[in-house]
């Protein structure tokens, strides 16, 4: 499997956007306002600044009557105009970095993602419970969680060490804060990058509390060394004396920290500091981080990704020949004697298979610190596997060949152990208990202590809530399923169900990522993808996407992923390959020709009334096609680039979510487009059943209106908006995979980048 998210970048800006108490008082600035109505009356909408009881920028929309004061009752009705939000489950999906278990509260457990925020688990539901939604399009790079950290002397504390990517246009990362588990966070900025989503992600935990004075946090970091707080993360300063002050031969730096044996009052002076470089790569201070030395007789040619201190003073290590979590050829288990100082290879024996790999997820049994977990790193044949021992490493069993796997709650996972265990985590009041981490979820077992007497273990998919896709596009159908789902890492999926997760993704073909989707208007049924996998880079259906049949034949040779667009009475697709020019098939699939008159990577639509009609937008031009795509023609030029879509039942209508030129409208094929002045950015549009008594389709936009972000409908063609989110439903940068539902007004579909496919109803 490709590595999931490496190519996904969110937004570059980097505003922080932390929420605050609801119960507190604020004071509001006007910023703006738009026109929406409530409860019939039309009423304007402003737009206004959270003021003093916020540590940044809140936004929140109040109803003002014009001409009026702002009364109680149509404010109460104003707010009762705003959203539902929940995930159509898929349950996973993407890159879980890291578990943690809280040492002093049962069931308190975090989860955090390379791309979609943190979690905490709710044992009452059995499902996690999203902690960073409230983090917006302009801090959007906090939602990468390099290292979490939950206090084991005040279990309400939390500490998520935020930021998605270190490269030059990313912004700085930041502490996330908590002290009630995660209900509300306050925003600590740091003055330097993290890389939650970037090589290494699994390593860990960076972030460390010491437990014998919770004051007391330190943090590794990638390309700045080692830094510490006294204050409960308030303020962050550089230790110097560490000797690691920037990167590493790795490029990832520091790995994790782990605090020794406590034998005091105040601060643990045993810090241990794993580093990733293969020449010296564990540090150890002994006075409470005023001095360090490399600890004698380490091993050297590998990295160390996980570091584990049992209570009987075994310190053990999981190492691999590069970070993770792809590339791994290498790698060894080792164990440290802290009060002898003697080291020991504990590596499990080589299977036969010949292939080479490393070890990553790593975990010690709190009440049993001589039971030891261990897992493999891209043991790609015939699969990882996890190793348990009762005896410090001295003897192994590898838990595959005798383990049960339950995968109803995610059945696209398949029924193995998973790839890219990079975190694994024994629950601390419950030794039979165990979780870890795929590249697509969670796996977990209330029995892996039946590994010790030769008996089954039983797994189960332990995702529910957890949501970490990347969404590339979204189609509701009339009279069909609810939202079909173009994803990034898994394909999609039909969802007939909001509430249940589908029965498998797509398959044949089965895609790593679909990259583009359509359906006949007038022919429901029919379905079209294209995406990247290593079948065919297409397929067809004609059961309005349940089943499909792949594309037989090719534009060319290489021709992949791109978008598609299926004619109105479902006659004619017309596929753009990435980096290509477009090409229209007349038997699905079979044959592709050239469409003539059109540039490379043209974004192609249909019309949704006219079957013989489709439009491009390409480098600032409209083109059309009469001749159902064969031949295409300039209707009108100097236009910005952006996400065109045409609305069902009218021949000609188009819009275009141009980005920061915002929203375009044309009513006669394109040949004149009309500015929406109202809307300041328009990521995506996207168009549902029209309100009672309106004519038009109801629209649907991820944008900014004023100095507001997020995303609005209108109901009256775009002249009044409403936001439908929320301060704290922001879902980081929303891109332009949003569209209504055709069969129930006010149901939308939306997609993001790491929280997977978001539905929204009115309250």
């Amino acid at each position: 499997m490709k590595s999931p998210h490496s190519g996904r970048e969110p937004s570059r800006s980097a505003r922080l956007s932390p929420t605050s108490s609801r119960r507190a008082l604020r004071r509001y600035v006007v910023i703006g306002s738009v026109a929406v109505l409530v409860g019939g009356v039309p009423v304007t909408v402003l737009l206004t600044a959270g003021g003093s009881q916020t540590t940044g920028s809140e936004v929140a929309a109040s109803a003002h009557l014009r001409g009026q004061q702002k009364p109680a009752r149509r404010q109460a009705n104003a707010r009762a105009a705003r959203y539902k939000w929940a995930n159509a489950p898929i349950n996973g999906g993407g890159f879980v970095t890291g578990l943690v278990f809280n040492p002093k509260r049962k069931n308190l457990a975090y989860a955090r993602t390379d791309i979609g925020g943190a979690y905490r688990w709710n044992a009452k539901t059995g499902s996690w419970i999203p902690l960073t939604d409230w983090i917006g399009e302009s801090n959007s790079n906090l939602l990468g969680i390099e290292s979490l950290a939950t206090d084991p002397v005040n279990p309400n504390r939390l500490y998520l060490a935020a930021g998605t990517y270190t490269r030059p246009w990313a912004g700085n990362g930041a502490i996330l804060r908590s002290t009630d588990q995660g209900a509300r966070f306050t925003t600590i900025p740091l003055p330097f990058k993290l890389g939650g989503n970037e090589d290494g992600r699994s390593m860990g935990e960076r972030l460390a509390i010491d437990p014998s004075d919770n004051r007391v946090l330190y943090l590794g970091t990638r390309h700045d060394g080692l830094w510490r707080s006294a204050d409960y993360g308030s303020t962050w300063r550089k230790v110097a004396s560490f000797p690691v002050t920037g990167s590493t031969s790795s490029g990832v730096g520091v790995s994790f920290v782990t605090f020794g044996k406590s034998r005091g009052q105040g601060p643990t002076k045993t810090i241990y500091v794993g580093v990733a470089d293969s020449g010296t790569s564990l540090y150890r201070s002994t006075d409470g981080g005023a001095s360090w030395s490399a600890v004698p007789g380490q091993p050297t040619g590998l990295l160390p990704h996980h570091g584990v201190l049992a209570s009987n003073g075994q310190l053990y290590l999981s190492y691999g020949n590069a970070p993770g979590p792809n590339g791994v050829t290498a790698g060894a288990v080792w164990r440290l004697t802290t009060g002898t100082g003697r080291w020991r290879n504990i590596t499990p024996a080589a299977d036969s298979s010949g292939y080479r790999y490393g070890y990553a997820g790593l975990a010690v049994d709190p009440r049993h610190p001589k039971t030891v977990m261990v897992a493999t790193l891209d043991r790609w044949w015939p699969h990882d596997e996890i190793y348990r021992s009762t005896d410090q490493g001295t003897s192994w069993k590898a838990i595959s060949p005798r383990a049960v796997y339950d995968n109803s709650a995610a059945p696209y996972v398949g029924r193995s152990i998973g790839h890219w265990i990079g975190t694994l985590a024994i629950d601390p009041f419950a030794p039979g208990h165990v979780i870890y981490g795929t590249g697509s979820g969670i796996w977990g077992s209330d029995d892996v202590t039946n590994a010790d007497r030769g008996a089954a273990t039983h797994w189960s998919v332990r995702a529910k809530g957890l949501e970490e896709t990347a969404v590339l596009g979204l189609i509701s159908i009339p009279g069909g399923a609810p939202v079909i789902s173009a994803l990034g890492d898994v394909g999609g999926f039909a969802h007939t169900n909001l509430r249940k997760e589908p029965p498998t993704n797509f398959t044949n073909p089965t895609f790593a990522n679909t990259t583009g989707i359509d359906f006949a208007q007038k022919a429901t049924r029919v379905v079209a993808r294209v995406g990247t996998g290593n079948q065919a880079k297409g397929g067809y259906s004609t059961d309005g996407g349940r089943r499909w049949t792949p594309f037989t034949g090719t534009p060319r040779p290489g021709a992949q992923a791109g978008s598609i667009a299926v004619s109105a009475d479902a006659a004619t697709f017309v596929w753009t390959p990435s980096g290509d020019h477009a090409y229209y098939s007349r038997d699905r699939g079979a044959t592709w020709n050239s469409s003539q008159g059109l540039p490379a990577n043209a974004q192609v639509v249909a019309d949704r009334a006219n079957p013989g009609v489709f439009y491009a937008l390409a480098g600032g031009t409209l083109y059309s096609s009469t001749d159902a795509g064969a031949t295409f023609a300039p209707r009108a030029t100097s236009l910005p680039d952006g996400s065109l879509k045409a609305v069902s039942g009218a021949q000609g209508d188009l819009w275009i979510a141009a980005g920061d030129s915002g929203l375009l409208h044309s009513t006669d094929g394109g040949a004149t487009f009309s500015t929406l002045g109202t809307v300041t950015t328009a990521r995506g549009i996207g168009f549902g059943k029209p309100a009672p008594g309106a004519r038009y389709q109801a629209i649907y936009i991820t944008g900014t209106i004023g100095r507001v972000s997020g995303a609005f409908r209108s109901v009256d063609g775009g002249t009044t908006w409403l936001r439908i989110t929320d301060d704290r439903h922001q879902f980081g940068a929303l891109g332009s995979a949003i569209t209504g539902d055709p069969n129930t007004y006010g149901r939308v579909y939306m997609g993001s980048n790491g929280r997977g496919v978001l539905y929204g109803i009115p309250r």
